[in-house]
């Protein structure tokens, strides 16, 4: 690479080569809040991570009107916030009136649909100051049509035999995945990387963000990875999270690189179960597999319900009927990290549209409650962290494991048993565990005996802690 290109290129960066670089939203007035310690493995392994989708949230769909309700994710025990992108959208090519987040039309500014840069700042020392985090949804795999790189920097993008740029490839099969409104980039162009680079150390050098999410991770080459955490973690501790797991390709070598990515296929699988096309056993062979695969340094992200899961495959009740809060539950307790969606703690029961405006009525009921003392739960106990240091997990046998699942987590004598009833069907069973315990919920003590028949009603669960 020539070096007056690499040249021309930190200028531009820095501020103000192009016209609409001159234009960049400058950086926000209000001083930053360090209100709380920059985002350790200690927070990570007691966090709830919640994500927040801007547009719908509420009724204005912006960035104060979310600032307002904080205090309220606090209560759920949320850490960490996970924010759907807040860039720009590209308008041509769009899909749906207001189109995609996933449509970048520009890294380093702020979409004006929720609010200003200041806005923005805003939310961030809010929750700072309430000792919550917030990530950023990063999409570096693609931009949108109308991002000034398209113009400025034709050869930062993926071009078909005629020169023309070309939307994204599925890797399995080699054809489009059909995300006509995006441009895939072209990430053998260093000038491109180091581009993304900045863009990506701007929000946490001048906002103060803690990390990001990154879409589509596998599509993007590890050793941008290597040289853009590196440069990221310079500024201050951060969480990384990737769209990815080891089946995606780069397998654990990719997934090694980030703190947390998504148990894909336990979620798919814990639908199956909800729905009886899969048992108990299923799911608990899938966990112990999965600890196995992933070992401790990975933390799995269990969830029910997601962006895309909401949107294009169907709401909690669609996916899991009565088994919902059981699932939510056992979310919360074995290894790993639990995620909310917007609308999840209010029973969402709407697919939220994903191009247009749209929003759901926030009224708290049993699902707002049980959220609450899970996230307490998890917030609290030395049994449920995760990570490296993570507390203990150990499958408990019963005498109907196609129905029953159980299992104890403990760590410097805190000790928590989960038992629950993965079917529709009543359940009798025994167990080989002794001992005094106390229900979640209030505290009252219960009695464990390998003498004792268990009863449990169908998707019924039992936290209990020692």
């Amino acid at each position: 690479m020539k070096k007056i290109a690499l040249l021309s290129l930190g200028i531009l960066l820095l501020g103000c080569q192009s016209k609409k670089e001159e234009a960049r939203q400058p950086i926000p007035k209000a001083p930053i809040e360090n209100v709380t310690t920059p985002i350790t493995e200690k927070t990570i392994a007691h966090s709830v991570l919640y994500e927040a989708n801007i547009r719908q949230y509420s009724d204005e769909g912006s960035f104060n009107a979310f600032s307002k309700d904080l205090p309220i994710l606090k209560k759920m025990g949320v850490k960490i916030i996970w924010l759907m992108p807040i860039n720009p959208i590209s308008t041509k090519k769009s899909k749906g009136p207001l189109g995609s987040y996933y449509a970048v039309s520009d890294y380093t500014k702020v979409n004006p649909e929720f609010g200003t840069l200041e806005d923005f700042q805003a939310l961030v020392n809010k929750a700072h100051s309430l000792g919550m985090y917030v990530i950023l949804d990063w999409v570096p795999g693609h931009t949108g049509w109308d991002h000034h790189w398209i113009n400025e920097n034709s050869d930062f993008y993926l071009k078909n035999r005629k020169g023309e740029i070309i939307d994204p490839i599925d890797f399995r099969t080699g054809k489009s995945f059909g995300w006509t409104d995006v441009a895939d980039l072209n990430y053998d162009n260093l000038e491109m990387r180091e581009a993304m680079r900045q863009a990506m150390i701007y929000w946490v050098k001048e906002v103060n963000i803690d990390g990001y999410r990154i879409d589509q991770a596998y599509a993007v080459p590890q050793e941008f990875y290597d040289t853009t955490f590196a440069a990221l973690k310079e500024v201050k501790p951060v969480f990384l999270l990737a769209e990815t797991d080891i089946y995606h390709p780069g397998g654990l070598g990719l997934v090694s690189k980030f703190d947390a990515t998504y148990d894909w296929p336990g979620h798919h699988l814990s639908k199956e179960v909800a729905k009886g096309k899969q048992t108990a056993y299923d799911y608990s062979k899938h966990v112990a597999g999965a600890l196995k695969s992933y070992g401790t340094e990975n933390i799995l992200v269990n969830f029910i319900s997601n962006h895309d899961e909401n949107s294009w495959n169907g709401t909690v009740k669609e996916s899991y009927g009565d088994a919902d809060h059981t699932f939510m539950a056992l979310n919360f307790t074995t290894p790993g990290m639990p995620l909310i969606y917007s609308g999840q703690e209010y029973d969402l029961n709407k697919r939220l549209r994903f191009f247009e405006k749209d929003s759901f009525p926030k009224i708290a009921g049993k699902t707002m409650e049980l959220i609450q003392q899970l996230g307490a739960l998890k917030n609290n106990h030395k049994a449920l962290a995760s990570g490296k240091k993570g507390g203990s997990f150990k499958m408990l046998q019963t005498t109907k494991s196609n129905q029953i699942y159980a299992f104890e987590r403990g760590k410097d004598g805190d000790t928590l048993v989960m038992i629950a009833n993965l079917s529709k069907d009543y359940a009798q069973f025994t167990m080989p565990l002794d001992g005094m315990y106390r229900r979640y919920q209030d505290y009252k003590t219960k009695r464990l005996s390998s003498t004792y028949q268990y009863d449990l009603k169908p998707w019924e669960f039992w936290i209990l802690i020692k």
